[in-house]
């Protein structure tokens, strides 16, 4: 009989596939003699009824009358090799992806042929057949809608009990192989999309909605294992370690992404159960806890790491009660959320550089933290320029457990390395241009731009809340007015009633002008300092860009002072080069570093995205790191200063309310000190006209 199958016959007919179904029938067992027979029959079934669909539809009626399915479910069980699942779930998942015709998939779907497939008891050890199952999971979800997703569930009392494409699939998200867990995303995301609401209510049932939990599990595991990649760089660099982050972070933004779209079908709940187990599982017990620095000596790797996993979140999860209460969660002391590790989680992530879960607060850290809170003095409502920025950062203790997580940030762009730093100007930067915020959150945490302020209180003027001149020139009591801690005490009731996490308000809560000076002085601040580089500048000058105020009274003369001390000492530092290695290239590098600088300050997004501070570059800060005769380290230094005096001239420019020009202000020959004695004598100095009298006074 199998001999005769290799005859010679016209193979895209009728007749050839009603004569591979008769024989596929007559099969009783399968063994290594007639596996390959058996193979090759289900391979051209395949063909041939891709073919009859696109072709010829009594193709696929001659393939329902003789329920060719039901005998590919008997060869199964017949089977005693693993070539013959292997074929068949590939034949099956060919069939379901070719067939255009929504009746052959109807047939394809119903008499239960498909669930049962989808549960059968395959040999997963095997990794190719896990890859075939997979596949043939991702086919079927593929041809999902409305009408075919009925036909895989099992309901009762008109509520799905049963859904096996779905239970089964998930039972592989979390496998090693990272095209496995891809596949079955795609699964999940096909049924999620479907939108069913009978479907959506089972998947957002008991026990289901634990894939919800365990995802952000899994993804928190992910988030530590980069933690550690990025630790050790930091001791131990090595020529792979750079790759190795960057497919680490990739798989992490990976796993938001997918949040993200998940989220995005709709289904009531899901958004809530996914917040919900990002709060609990990552952010209250581990990212938050970890923007402390526990040790002097220590590299900071969890800090940093947790600095760019919140910037990440915020940029993907497009979740506003996420979003909202990370904000209000950054007002809350540091050790609320120390305490709140301990409590929830058996035990810390020492990755992450967290203490132990045997570890107590220690009294006379918070003790000392209570002399390194960020203090402010808010001018008097009567006064323009009352506002004392030397009293705003008076911060000794960066890690004191007692300061609020929004206080830490700031310190840490005052105070922080250049690490540090960066990290925090994401943090912020990332916030500011996270839409799911209110404008009022937005507010409190002192990062709402000056335009939008004005544009808000301009607003609510026209619409008579309030008189013109008292909306627009009394900044602090419009916005007691206009209700804009409203959604700030929403939230912190929220968290206290479903995170217990108590908070009490201090002062600075009360007085909204106050966190806009602290996050001001922060910035000026941080041009003040000689040990950051370049980037982490331009960094922070596209905020300070963003934040710009119109009113003097918040941007005021010693703000002016300060950014004129630090510009000049720039200037100085880089005239010095003049002497250096490179004064012929200095003019290019300045005009080239102009361009992009302004492009960077104009530009709606930051110079750098957040995941660039998992891979610090080396700044030459001083002569000192110049190796003797090495020009190359000179040249290096020489661009670092030209970018620092760059941004540090057009924020100059910025504080003048002028526009940037095209190229640096360099002065032209008119105008050089040389040219004045040829002026003063009535020469022209582009050259004396014909006719001209030359004075030849002399010279004092």
């Amino acid at each position: 009989m199998w001999f005769s199958f290799w005859r010679s016959r016209d193979r895209f007919t009728l007749d050839h596939l009603r004569y591979l179904t008769d024989q596929l029938a007559k099969v009783q067992i399968v063994n290594e003699v007639n596996k390959d027979f058996v193979i090759e029959a289900l391979r051209s079934i395949a063909e041939l009824i891709t073919y009859g669909d696109q072709h010829d539809p009594s193709f696929f009626e001659f393939f329902m009358e003789k329920q060719v399915v039901a005998e590919f479910v008997r060869v199964l069980k017949l089977s005693r090799t693993v070539s013959i699942p292997l074929q068949l779930l590939q034949t099956v998942s060919i069939m379901i992806q070719n067939l255009r015709s929504e009746h052959a998939i109807y047939y394809m779907f119903s008499n239960e042929h498909m669930n049962y497939l989808i549960t059968y008891s395959f040999d997963f050890h095997n990794e190719e057949l896990l890859s075939y199952y997979i596949s043939f999971l991702r086919a079927i979800s593929g041809k999902l809608n409305k009408n075919t997703i009925s036909l895989l569930v099992k309901t009762r009392n008109d509520e799905v009990v049963s859904f096996p494409l779905y239970v089964e699939a998930i039972r592989f998200a979390f496998h090693e192989e990272n095209m496995i867990r891809t596949a079955v995303r795609t699964v999940t995301l096909n049924v999620y999309h479907v939108g069913d609401e009978c479907v959506n209510r089972y998947i957002t049932s008991v026990p289901h909605t634990d894939y919800f939990s365990n995802l952000v599990s899994f993804f928190r595991n992910q988030c530590m294992d980069l933690n550690r990649l990025v630790s050790e760089t930091l001791k131990n660099p090595c020529p792979d370690s750079t790759s190795t982050i960057i497919a680490a972070v990739d798989e992490i933004e990976d796993n938001l992404y997918y949040f993200s779209d998940v989220i995005s079908a709709g289904i009531p709940d899901v958004g809530r159960l996914i917040t919900d187990s990002i709060l609990m599982l990552l952010i209250f017990p581990l990212l938050l806890p970890s923007l402390r620095v526990v040790d002097a000596n220590d590299m900071q790797s969890g800090v940093v790491t947790s600095l760019y996993l919140l910037c990440c979140i915020l940029r993907i999860v497009k979740i506003k009660d996420l979003a909202n209460t990370i904000v209000v969660a950054l007002f809350y002391p540091l050790e609320t959320f120390t305490r709140f590790s301990r409590g929830k989680v058996n035990g810390y992530i020492s990755e992450f550089g967290l203490t132990s879960v045997s570890q107590e607060p220690d009294d006379d850290n918070i003790a000392k933290g209570n002399a390194g809170c960020l203090t402010v003095n808010v001018p008097n409502s009567s006064s323009s320029s009352g506002f004392n920025p030397e009293s705003v950062m008076s911060e000794d203790n960066c890690s004191s457990s007692n300061l609020a997580l929004r206080e830490v940030l700031l310190s840490y762009v005052t105070k922080g390395d250049d690490v540090l730093v960066w990290g925090s100007l994401s943090v912020l930067a990332t916030l500011l241009q996270t839409k799911e915020l209110d404008e009022s959150m937005l507010d409190r945490l002192g990062i709402l731009p000056q335009r939008k302020q004005h544009k808000k209180q301009l607003l609510q003027a026209l619409v008579g809340e309030a008189s013109g001149e008292e909306q627009l020139f009394s900044s602090e009591n419009s916005l007691m007015r206009d209700g804009s801690g409203c959604e700030l005490d929403v939230y912190l009731e929220k968290i206290k009633e479903q995170y217990g996490l108590s908070f009490l308000p201090s002062d600075f809560l009360m007085s909204p002008r106050v966190p806009r000076f602290q996050v001001l002085d922060a910035l000026v601040s941080l041009f003040c300092r000689s040990n950051i580089s370049a980037e982490t500048l331009w960094d922070g000058g596209w905020l300070l860009r963003q934040l710009l105020p119109y009113s003097e009274a918040e941007f005021n003369s010693h703000h002016l002072e300060l950014l004129q001390v630090s510009y000049k000492n720039s200037a100085t530092a880089l005239v010095k080069e003049v002497r250096g290695f490179w004064p012929d290239l200095l003019i290019t590098v300045l005009c080239n570093e102009w361009r992009k600088c302004k492009k960077a300050m104009e530009s709606s997004y930051p110079p750098k995205e957040p995941k660039c501070i998992l891979f610090p570059s080396q700044m030459l800060s001083s002569e000192e790191d110049i190796p003797e005769g090495s020009s190359f380290a000179a040249g290096e230094k020489m661009h670092e200063l030209v970018k620092v005096f760059v941004v540090l001239h057009q924020l100059q420019i910025f504080t003048l309310g002028r526009p940037l020009p095209e190229k640096p202000l360099i002065y032209p020959p008119g105008d050089l000190p040389a040219n004045s004695r040829a002026q003063t004598s009535g020469l022209d100095v582009s050259g004396p006209k014909p006719g001209t009298e030359v004075s030849l006074g002399k010279c004092s």
